[in-house]
């Protein structure tokens, strides 16, 4: 998209291609339900600050934490680069190390789908406000 993009239609794209890429992982997840120890993975959602800047607003700071040895102990790891991730809201783990709940990851389908078909009803409204107020709208 160009920089004479409407911000909104710049941020639907991203979401859809957020949500693009959580369902890949769930695919990848639903085909690795029975590998062993295998884990579940997600993908984590794009920073309010990248979209910021990407906007050309002012340069928002993402807020990081550094991880005490205290927070070791208790099991807290450091995140690092990139967007997929270890899913750590997983219910169960089977006996093999694989933490893949098919249920779980339907699930997850079913609500990609979901936020899908609502941002690309939000996109034809946003097309058809744009037909609009251009003059090439059918009324």
């Amino acid at each position: 998209m160009t920089d004479t993009t409407p911000a909104i239609m710049r941020g639907i794209g991203v979401a859809m291609k957020h949500l693009s890429e959580r369902q890949h992982v769930v695919a990848q997840n639903i085909a690795n339900g029975d590998t062993p120890g295998y884990k579940a993975r997600e993908v984590t959602a794009p920073s309010f600050a990248g979209m910021v800047d990407a906007a050309g607003g002012p340069h928002v700071a993402r807020p990081t934490v550094q991880i005490s040895s205290a927070m070791k102990a208790l099991g807290a790891t450091q995140r690092t680069g990139g967007n997929v991730v270890l899913d750590e809201n997983v219910t169960e783990t089977k006996p093999d190390g694989n933490n893949v709940t098919l249920e779980e990851q339907v699930m997850k389908l079913g609500s990609i789908q979901a936020d899908f078909t609502a941002l690309t009803n939000l996109y034809r409204k946003q097309m058809q406000l744009l037909k609009t107020a251009t003059g090439r709208g059918n009324g």
